[in-house]
């Protein structure tokens, strides 16, 4: 397995591969491998000749320096557990310079309004960040098909029209959430999680199941209510937010129309740190 740190490196290692017709997968992370980094991984590794997977803390997807600072890095493990999965992953760990240059500023997106809702609301800035990150990565990769989780839903959405503004040939793949035992979406900011905050955490999916068995016979306001009642007096988890939204715009509903897809959509914080879900209700 090959491990470079300079773009000019993985560019010429992909340059060869794509001249002798190989087909190329990628997997952006901002590293702290768990389980659902190796699931995307895996389908990668079905789907195309090799995988990328860049490990690469991006700095200006953060609004929240402490957050950046704080962000697990655990470089030499997850290179242990790709080694661990095929010879056919090709794993790139750039400096910020390597990606970004001498400036490290982001790129301003009009992403039809996406970019606005939810998140964007509270992380201003966020998913700029995503798109030029993104956007550079595509560039020194030229992959094929790149894979995200759905546990960023909004992300794959933005990602998807990033790839139409710019006029890229990569082909978007969503993969389905990949969950702990209990129920709670993998995060690499679960290791910041205390014994306490994991016992409480799978609330979160209990929440979402059962807003998703309601969705046809409540009101979208009286489903908001009821999560909110449900995280109301827990001493270890505190509701941001939870939207009920359509797929096609990610904008929040009053009221369900019929033949449109819905997702419910929450962020809770566990202290200081942040976990977010979603799942789909139709």
């Amino acid at each position: 397995m090959q491990v470079y740190e300079k773009r000019r490196d993985i560019e010429n290692h992909v340059a060869v591969l794509q001249r002798e017709n190989k087909t190329i997968g990628f997997v952006p992370t901002m590293g702290a491998l768990h389980n659902g980094h190796l699931a995307l991984v895996r389908r990668a590794l079905q789907e195309n000749d090799y995988v990328v997977v860049s490990i690469f803390v991006n700095p200006t997807q953060f609004n929240n320096a402490d957050d950046l600072v704080k962000y697990p890095r655990t470089i030499e493990a997850d290179v242990t557990l790709l080694e661990g999965l095929s010879s056919e992953i090709i794993v790139f760990v750039p400096t910020p310079t390597e990606v970004y240059g001498e400036k490290m500023i982001s790129t301003k997106y009009d992403f039809d309004g996406l970019e606005h809702e939810m998140e964007g609301k509270f992380r201003p800035g966020h998913f700029d960040g995503v798109g030029t990150v993104l956007n550079k990565l595509f560039t020194i990769v030229s992959p094929n098909n790149a894979y995200f989780g759905e546990k960023d839903f909004q992300q794959l959405q933005i990602v998807k029209k990033l790839v139409e503004i710019e006029k890229m040939s990569v082909k978007i793949i969503g993969c389905p959430i990949y969950r702990e035992e209990t129920g709670l979406a993998l995060s690499s900011r679960n290791k910041r999680l205390t014994e306490q905050q994991l016992e409480e955490s799978p609330l979160i999916y209990k929440v979402l199941k059962q807003v998703k068995n309601d969705f046809g016979i409540k009101s979208a306001n009286k489903l908001g209510e009821w999560v909110s009642e449900q995280f109301k007096d827990n001493k270890e988890l505190k509701l941001e937010y939870f939207e009920i939204a359509k797929v096609s715009n990610l904008k929040s509903i009053k009221r369900k129309q019929k033949d449109l897809k819905y997702r419910a959509f929450i962020a809770v914080f566990a202290g200081e740190i942040r976990l977010i879900d979603n799942i789909a209700l139709n």
